[in-house]
């Protein structure tokens, strides 16, 4: 062992072996460097049950013998080769207890091979010249939790393609989808994974390279570019991030050295049999440190605006996608994973002690309690979680037949139940228009034009309902087919009216959203919502409120049955004029155009307020309305005056104020 190597590594090292190593990414991998006097690469991976690593790669014609690798610490081993460059193609070469040889891709690597080649590169991360500081000094001031959020979910590759089907490279994506966010007003990007993963059609959830940005779409700096200049445009990125499992590639994290070494050794618990994963080991100390290091990357070194993170739910549950006999019991005889919760709050912990105003999202589908709460309050300690329950609910309701709607009423109004006891987003994402589930589109029931008009209704809804909004690509203007990885947006379809009036109302919806702080600001409290009709199951009506911090207020009324409602009373908070702002049934979107004037209040008790106003409700539509801001009362002239003189009587005469108070007393007090 080398002694001078061994000393430099003890920091590190006891770090990463505590699980506190959260930039482990610098020590280990590839790095450039110079070594008396010689440029070269230093290389570092940790193989606790190796009996040898080598490094192998072009520069020694793949040959295990030609660079054995130093053990400068148990578990880590190390060698500097002189002349190894930029690009240059690498692995480890790990000899199993077994004497078996394994060829395996660096797990810290910067950068990959394009697929079905998948060698490291070695890569240099500095010299990239950012240009975002504005944003992120914006940023770093500003209250995630109560900022208008519209996420734009996509695929890198598919979202659009060269004419040969080839796709564009990062920095190209910003190029082409930067006028179309801005244009369609959405806040910000979620990007389908983008750490190197092998198979195309896993989208990216199924990952080999947690320190890689895929090779398919460019180098490293591409990526950083493609961030840059989304930020220079106003728009926040944020990466799919996957640590509740990986893939059994052979060149992968799976049986590292020949044993279980990323994976959970516990056959009941280090593997998703349904996906052909393995689950990490999270209370494992150096796995802590590689995973956490991981998500701080890609906010540190990408300026990542937030992770959302993957299948939250099947890191919490021992027993999850299990049946009896296939999982065993915590400590304490549940099936929490308290190694998994353990590892969440403390990365959650990490990223957000460092960056509080970046995105931990959780996908988590389960009624898991306080996922939006504090580590140290009991929670896990993500800032905010998909609403996969209102998902569900929503979807099975707009795909019933609005004949059968009123039996299905409290789909619409359960989440509301719990509306509140998390930060939520609501997700209309990939997953729900793949695997023969349909597009959107071709969930709504009815003919061609009833599509279009169930599909208006519920964006109109959801963009109302508290939480923040994502949508994946293509739903924005009715595609068809449901998507594919393999082929681009069908972009053509906005030659036709229904599907460009759909997408304009979707853009008129993303402006009005931003534009009124009632529909974003007290997002995830009772003092941002009120119902106002929750109960008209028979005509599939709901109407509420929503509120901003300085009490003013939009009224959104929606009717998901195909039937005209005329004259329709409903009580209002303030007297006043009730306006029209948005409907989804006007004829610029697609609608048969029925429209409100402008609607004065009438006193008369209804639905808990003193006033109420007639409406007309469009069939299948959502219609936002103003609300009169409340007018001070004004006091007579003639009270006025009285209170002025009775003011300078109290000043001049103390003593009859006194002699009046002792009066009363003695008249309230009983006789003996």
């Amino acid at each position: 062992m080398n002694r001078a190597a061994a000393k430099d590594a003890e920091y590190p090292v006891y770090l990463f072996k505590q699980g506190n190593n959260q930039e482990a990414q610098r020590y280990f991998g590839a790095h450039l460097c110079e070594k008396d006097g010689q440029a070269g690469t230093i290389f570092r991976v940790w193989a606790p049950h190796a009996k040898a690593v080598s490094v192998v790669g072009d520069f020694n014609n793949w040959m295990p013998d030609s660079h054995p690798m130093d053990q400068i610490e148990e578990g880590v081993w190390e060698r500097f080769i002189p002349g190894i460059k930029e690009f240059d193609v690498y692995k480890f070469c790990i000899t199993t207890q077994w004497d078996e040889l394994l060829f395996k891709a660096d797990p810290y690597a910067f950068h990959a091979e394009t697929r079905p080649s998948n060698g490291s590169k070695v890569y240099n991360l500095e010299g990239y010249v950012w240009h975002d500081g504005a944003w992120l000094d914006a940023q770093e001031k500003q209250d995630i939790i109560n900022s208008p959020i519209s996420i734009y979910e996509m695929h890198m590759g598919s979202w659009k393609m060269k004419e040969d089907n080839a796709p564009y490279n990062y920095s190209e994506v910003a190029d082409l989808l930067i006028p179309y966010i801005k244009e369609m007003g959405y806040t910000h990007v979620e990007l389908l994974p983008i750490t190197e993963y092998p198979f195309d059609g896993s989208w990216g959830y199924q990952v080999t390279g947690y320190f890689a940005p895929t090779s398919r779409y460019g180098t490293p700096k591409d990526l950083m570019a493609f961030v840059d200049k989304m930020h220079q445009a106003g728009i926040g990125v944020i990466l799919d991030w996957v640590p509740a499992h990986f893939p059994k590639d052979g060149y992968g994290l799976y049986m590292f050295d020949g044993s279980p070494c990323y994976e959970d050794p516990n056959p009941r618990r280090g593997e998703h049999k349904e996906w052909g994963t393995m689950v990490f080991n999270y209370g494992m100390g150096e796995v802590q440190s590689f995973l956490i290091s991981s998500a701080l990357y890609w906010v540190d070194m990408y300026h990542m605006d937030g992770l959302r993170v993957d299948a939250v739910a099947s890191m919490l549950y021992l027993d999850y996608n299990r049946r009896d006999g296939e999982w065993e019991p915590n400590i304490n005889g549940g099936k929490e994973n308290l190694e998994a919760i353990a590892f969440l709050q403390k990365c959650n912990g990490v990223v957000l002690g460092r960056h509080p105003h970046k995105m931990m999202i959780a996908e988590e589908s389960t009624a898991w309690p306080m996922v939006t709460k504090p580590a140290e309050d009991g929670g896990l300690g993500f800032n905010f979680k998909w609403n996969m329950g209102w998902m569900n609910d929503m979807l099975s309701y707009m795909k019933t037949d609005p004949l059968f709607r009123a039996g299905n009423h409290g789909k619409v109004t359960f989440s509301f139940f719990y509306a509140f006891s998390e930060n939520f987003i609501l997700p209309i994402s990939h997953d729900e228009v793949v695997h023969g589930k349909c597009s959107l589109i071709n969930k709504m029931p009815g003919d061609y034009e009833a599509k279009f008009a169930n599909l208006r209704t519920f964006y109109g809804y959801m963009m109302a309902h508290p939480g923040k909004k994502l949508l994946f690509m293509g739903q924005e203007f009715g595609q068809f087919i449901e998507w594919d990885e393999k082929k681009p947006l069908d972009w053509m379809l906005l030659g036709y009216d229904k599907h460009k009036q759909l997408q304009a109302y979707v853009r008129d919806l993303n402006a009005f959203y931003k534009e009124n702080p009632a529909m974003w600001q007290v997002d995830y409290s009772w003092e941002g919502f009120q119902w106002i009709v929750p109960d008209d199951n028979q005509q599939s009506v709901v109407i509420f409120l929503r509120r901003d911090a300085a009490g003013k207020m939009v009224l959104i009324a929606c009717n998901f049955n195909p039937v005209l409602r005329e004259d329709y009373k409903l009580g209002v908070p303030v007297s006043g004029t009730y306006k029209e702002l948005l409907s989804s049934d006007d004829a610029k979107y697609g609608g048969s155009n029925f429209h409100n004037p402008p609607v004065r209040s009438y006193k008369g008790a209804m639905h808990g307020f003193d006033q109420h106003i007639k409406i007309t409700l469009p069939p299948l539509s959502a219609v936002y309305f103003s609300v009169p801001m409340p007018r001070p009362r004004k006091p007579k002239a003639g009270a006025k005056a009285a209170g002025k003189t009775a003011a300078k009587a109290t000043a001049k005469k103390p003593a009859a104020k006194s002699t009046a108070k002792k009066a009363a007393t003695k008249a309230k007090t009983p006789k003996a």
